[in-house]
């Protein structure tokens, strides 16, 4: 939990001050709290939550089966021959720094005469927490964020934190049905500007993900099934036809710019990075689309071989035909380079397109969801059937990498397996499948969660490595076990291939 120093693009009328767009750096120390208010303070948050899953994201592109690494470059051992240790990919630091600056927010609203920020705050507490529980596994929870009163604090058992969510969650609407947005700070929520229905449908949205997680567990019909009908009862409903999405007022600025269009894009001037040559698509990914007869998506989660013309934004150098497409084995350090392969497309990077939304959940997600709850719980209150619901699954995924609906309709009409309802004996695999899809190059980390949940679909293994084991967790990161080396110790020997999530039952 160590401290960092944290920027937004943050507006002056959060400050009530002006309308003058300006980045701003937070310092969050949990040993003396900030003198920001609740509502300046929030849109920091809010901003670095979002940037924050850039980095898992892009692990779980890759683990889960949709990305890999272009061959321009040298390989790295430490994501394709998992040759990681608590050194490597500590999330950890930054997610509980986010936390501190939420609790802040809750712990201080209602002095500072902003109690409608409280409800969105607890939403993204919950939601940072269950990243970390389906990262590390048990978690300090309930003895956490509280400063010097808890300098080493005890961690609590994950089944147990998951359930803590339901109940936040739980009253962060309470919390937003009770206390109407000031519209005078509605720039201070970078996500919904203010809509507190918005941020109820979120909240019932990341419940159905968190109830969604635990489905295959021995024993949990019951409380699933009551806590979906309490969802459905509460009339709130959940995200439908858009994403939640962040958008501080990215800018044509250095730094300024969507994060992922930072990452693997272009410049603030529109110069192409180092590493937008570096992800690619896997081979498995690609074929598998072909195989469906999806070229629709195939050009937007791609484009084909030689990248994005310069001189025509969003479109393809070569000709956008499938066979121009060439997806590079998972985990391959040879015979794909970027030339020969397809890289990033335009449902994810555009040259000019600085500005898009950071998408952090999918309408789609939440169907397949939906899809999934129906399919297994014939208790459940849902409206819908498991068919209609995995069917606008589709339909929203195709939205969301810019295909249209006639599209997707074709994909379900197709009588192909995994595609079709009709056409899939296994329904639950055909919405593991198509989950799959529509998490592809927005939400990577989820994509290796469900993986792991599911084991679908089959991706291949990394020639890098001999043996079956793909990683199912990741270490606790060794800053934590240098300041709270006990409770590190009490969780037990990790090993990232067997130690798995609760949730995971295979």
């Amino acid at each position: 939990m160590k401290i960092k120093s944290l920027y937004i693009l943050g507006l002056a009328a959060v400050l009530g001050t002006g309308c003058k767009k300006s980045f701003l750096d937070v310092n969050t120390n949990p040993n003396s709290l900030p003198t920001a208010t609740p509502a300046f303070v929030i849109a920091n948050a809010l901003n670095v939550t979002g940037t924050n899953m850039v980095g898992p994201n892009e692990i779980g592109e890759y683990w889960s089966g949709h990305w890999t690494q272009s061959n321009g470059y040298i390989l790295s051992t430490t994501i394709f021959a998992y040759n990681f240790t608590n050194g490597d990919f500590n999330y950890w630091d930054g997610f509980y720094d986010n936390l501190q600056d939420y609790q802040y927010v809750i712990s201080g609203a209602d002095a500072a005469g902003q109690s409608y920020l409280k409800g969105p705050a607890k939403v993204m507490k919950a939601f940072v927490f269950q990243h970390l529980v389906d990262m590390y596994g048990n978690v300090p929870f309930t003895d956490a964020l509280k400063g010097v009163a808890s300098l080493a604090p005890k961690f609590d058992d994950q089944k147990t934190v998951y359930e803590g969510l339901i109940t936040m969650l739980d009253d962060a609407i309470a919390d937003l049905k009770a206390n109407a947005f000031a519209s005078s700070y509605a720039s201070s929520d970078i996500y919904f500007k203010g809509s507190n229905a918005k941020w109820i449908q979120f909240a019932n949205s990341l419940k159905l993900r968190i109830l969604v997680h635990q489905a295959k567990i021995t024993g949990r019909d019951a409380y699933i099934t009551a806590e979906v009908n309490k969802i459905v009862s509460g009339a709130g409903g959940w995200i439908t036809g858009a994403e939640v999405a962040m958008n501080p007022g990215f800018e044509a600025v250095a730094g300024h710019t969507n994060p992922v269009y930072n990452t693997w894009g272009y410049s603030s001037t529109g110069a192409k990075l180092a590493l937008n040559n570096y992800p690619r698509l896997t081979a498995y990914f690609v074929n598998t689309l072909k195989a469906n007869n999806d070229t629709f998506r195939l050009k937007r989660f791609g484009y084909a071989n030689g990248g994005e013309n310069s001189a025509n934004p969003g479109v393809s150098t070569a000709a956008e035909i499938a066979s121009n497409y060439t997806g590079t084995p998972f985990g391959v350090s040879s015979g794909f380079l970027p030339s020969a392969s397809s890289s990033l497309g335009p449902s994810l990077l555009v040259k000019g397109e600085f500005g898009r939304p950071y998408v952090i959940m999918s309408a789609a997600e939440v169907q397949f969801c939906l899809a999934e709850l129906k399919q297994r719980y014939p208790a459940v209150t849902l409206p819908g059937t498991a068919q209609s619901y995995y069917e606008e699954g589709v339909r929203q995924a195709f939205r969301l990498v810019g295909s249209t609906t006639a599209q997707a309709n074709t994909l379900t009409s197709s009588a192909i397996a995994n595609c079709d309802w009709a056409a899939s004996t296994d329904k639950l695999a055909a919405i593991a499948t198509q989950k799959w899809f529509a998490l592809a190059n927005f939400n990577g980390f989820e994509a290796w969660t469900e993986y792991r949940r599911t084991r679908l679909p089959v991706t291949p293994q990394s020639p890098q490595v001999v043996t079956a084991d793909k990683p199912l967790r990741l270490y606790y990161p060794a800053s934590e076990l240098g300041s709270n080396g006990d409770n590190v110790k009490a969780q037990g020997t990790i090993d990232p291939f067997k130690s798995k999530i609760f949730w995971d039952v295979n």
